[in-house]
């Protein structure tokens, strides 16, 4: 691979985003290594964290690739983005993100389709595409939105204001804040959790939830009932409840109990 790197820790795949003199920046031939990158965690993983290798996550569009592009080819540029994201965010492998400086545009709309995020300390995060004259083409207008919110949104794509990690976890953009260094090897430790999970649990939850998001209530309590008669018939959950009830499987603890 040119701009990924790939490697399995145990029951994880380790995606990295390998273009540092580019600050990472995201062109159409890197979009379809990650397409390759996610079948190839699709067949040997059960949980996927990507990073940023350099000094950055990723900064986003690769802008001199895009000035070139008729408006039909940004269009179907961006409709392949959107494409290969949704194989992240609705695949079948939870996906975590580490992240570090900048995850910007792009970046953070890359961030965005994974399903947990991590930043360590010197992460910043901006949508400047309203400076540069351009739109969100990566799926920020949905993912990016309904994490922070639209007024969120609009201030960043407005104002080109950017936000610390610290803000970014007030505003549900990430869900971990970590010293600086250390997002990898969190992620790495949460995936690794997740990969021991029901494989149908995983599904129904990056699947399931979203989508009963986009429902209204009623919808969403009824489907909830049907996921979850079905996930509890499985033979993996049988044998799982069954090991709870026999007092073989731990019991939830305090927060301050876990190490």
């Amino acid at each position: 691979m040119k701009y990924l790197t790939f490697e399995m820790r145990g029951d994880v795949a380790l995606l990295g985003l390998n273009r540092p003199e580019k600050r990472n920046a995201i062109s159409d031939a890197f979009v379809e290594e990650l397409d390759g990158a996610i079948s190839m965690a699709n067949a040997q993983a059960k949980a996927g964290v990507i990073h940023g290798v350099g000094p950055h996550f990723c900064a986003g569009l690769d802008l001199a690739e895009h000035v070139q592009k008729t408006p039909f080819e940004g269009v179907h540029g961006s409709r392949r983005w959107h494409e290969v994201f949704a194989r992240i965010e609705r695949g079948k492998l939870p996906w975590f993100s580490a992240l570090h400086g900048a995850v910007v545009g792009g970046g953070l709309e890359l961030a965005s389709s994974t399903h947990v995020r991590v930043a360590d300390s010197t992460a910043f995060f901006a949508l400047p595409e309203g400076q540069r004259g351009i739109y969100v083409g990566g799926g920020a207008s949905v993912r990016t939105a309904r994490l922070m919110g639209v007024a969120r949104m609009t201030d960043l794509m407005l104002t080109g204001r950017s936000i610390d990690a610290d803000t970014a976890e007030r505003w549900n953009v990430v869900q971990y804040v970590v010293e600086e260094g250390a997002a990898v090897e969190k992620a790495l430790e949460l995936a690794a959790k997740a990969a021991t999970n029901a494989e149908f649990s995983n599904y129904a939850v990056i699947n399931g939830l979203p989508r009963i998001q986009d429902m209204s209530s009623d919808d969403g309590l009824f489907v909830e009932s049907f996921i979850a008669s079905f996930a509890a018939t499985t033979p993996e959950a049988e044998a799982r409840l069954q090991a709870f009830l026999q007092k073989k499987a731990g019991k939830v603890g305090r927060p301050e109990d876990k190490k």
